[in-house]
């Protein structure tokens, strides 16, 4: 087995000793040395060659943001952002995503208590062992569709699911960006910690024509609107008569994870059905492929992005693996698809899509 050469940066030397204590259980990752600022850092990078960089943002003599630039520059190395709860962090935390970063961690405290965190600490260094860091930027230069997303031109009472994990919040930003203001509503996860979905959405809503904010428990489901899953909360879709809408609540982790794109899509599978449309993107593990399966059942049409333009293919992979997947297509492509399959009174006659499973 190819051990994980990890290299973690932050000031802080009790978060340096509790992450090193942590990592030191698996067998399959390595902590080869640590760093208490970017000045150490940037010598150690050379001198270890590491494949992972946990790095905080807030350190002394040079910012994590600024270090992670010049590292993406000069001496890419996939890096998972360590900060605390605060919305100044989830703003910085969310640029460094932009830059290069490949996810986000919530330091122990508060929300997270260390055994969580390790868990989750320890799935994100894997993760981001599968990245090709150099080969990310072609990505995203490659994910703005050339032709422009045509409206929906009727009305509908569909409902889009979204779920996605490494790689997602600029996967997600893609997609929405290109979604017309009068899209059907829609409930997305994306594994982040509390605080950072909150940025996340604003920072979104921002940016697309269509209504993004961070949902609350008992959010309805509406045209032009979509509602993001809390950190550390999970979120099912309800229906009472014609109506959506979304219950957050707690619950036990699912694959690691709070939310889950399966207690989502699950949820989707049971109160829309083939009322709906399904989309998994970019992220490592399982989580949303055995509810991408239910989805599909229940007569759902189901997406997922293709290897190529994903950051992680794990998830996709496995709802692929499973046979839940009606169509697979590159990042650019999905909100066309969605909006093709939408306008045509029969759905996408391009979609070669399956027949529901009974």
């Amino acid at each position: 087995m190819k051990q994980i050469k990890v290299l973690i940066v932050d000031d802080s030397a009790i978060v340096r000793k509790i992450f090193a204590q942590e990592l030191s259980k698996h067998a399959d990752i390595v902590v080869v040395g640590s760093a208490p600022d970017p000045y150490a850092a940037r010598d150690k990078v050379v001198q270890l060659k590491p494949d992972v960089i946990t790095l905080d943002i807030e350190m002394p003599r040079m910012d994590g943001l600024s270090f992670l630039r010049k590292l993406m520059k000069y001496h890419p190395v996939a890096t998972i952002i360590v900060s605390s709860l605060t919305a100044a962090n989830s703003e910085m935390a969310l640029e460094a995503m932009e830059y290069g970063a490949v996810d986000v961690l919530a330091k122990p405290g508060g929300a997270y208590s260390v055994g969580d965190m390790s868990i989750q600490l320890v799935e994100k260094i894997r993760a981001a062992a599968c990245v090709s860091v150099s080969a990310r930027a072609g990505v995203h230069e490659s994910s703005v569709a050339e032709v422009p997303v045509a409206a929906l031109k009727r009305s509908t009472h569909k409902v889009i699911a979204m779920g996605a994990s490494t790689g997602g919040t600029e996967a997600l930003k893609s997609v929405l960006m290109q979604m017309p203001a009068n899209t059907p509503g829609m409930v997305i996860v994306q594994h982040m910690p509390p605080r950072f979905t909150t940025t996340f959405a604003n920072r979104l809503n921002e940016l697309c024509a269509m209504e993004i904010r961070e949902a609350k428990d008992g959010d309805s489901v509406v045209p032009g609107t979509a509602l993001i899953a809390p950190g550390n909360f999970h979120m099912v879709l309800k229906r009472v008569g014609g109506s959506y809408s979304v219950e957050v609540g707690t619950g036990p982790l699912i694959f690691h994870q709070r939310p889950s794109v399966d207690v989502l899509f699950n949820s989707v599978a049971r109160f829309a059905g083939g009322n709906a449309l399904g989309v998994i993107l970019t992220g490592m593990g399982k989580d949303g492929a055995a509810g991408m399966l239910e989805m599909k059942k229940a007569g759902a049409f189901t997406v997922a992005q293709d290897e190529a333009s994903c950051v992680v293919f794990g998830m996709p992979r496995e709802a692929i693996r499973l046979g839940g997947v009606d169509k697979v297509v590159p990042l650019h492509d999905i909100p066309r698809t969605l909006m093709n399959f939408l306008n045509s009174e029969k759905g996408d006659p391009d979609c070669a899509r399956t027949q529901p499973r009974r």
